[in-house]
């Protein structure tokens, strides 16, 4: 989590994160455990099936904060350098 609140290059968002992870330009996901079922499920295939590690979050609050938005996030993600 660290590495996200200190990070100016991540993206935050599902529909960002499942563009970036297709597209082969993340180095990390993040994804909140509390997160709709569906959507928690897309995030994980995807990431799994583009070979990046993802990181789990308690709530999508925590992963909001951790962003630097001031609303929930369900996903995020550290671009690749």
């Amino acid at each position: 989590m660290e590495s996200l609140k200190n990070n100016a290059n991540r993206i935050v968002g599902t529909k960002q994160v499942l563009r970036a992870v297709k597209a082969g330009k993340l180095q990390r996901v993040y994804v909140a455990n509390d997160v709709d079922t569906f959507l928690y499920q897309q995030v994980i295939r995807a990431a799994e099936a583009a070979q990046v590690p993802v990181t789990r979050v308690a709530s999508m609050k925590e992963l909001g904060e951790a962003c630097g938005v001031q609303v929930a996030a369900a996903a995020a993600g550290i671009v690749k350098q």
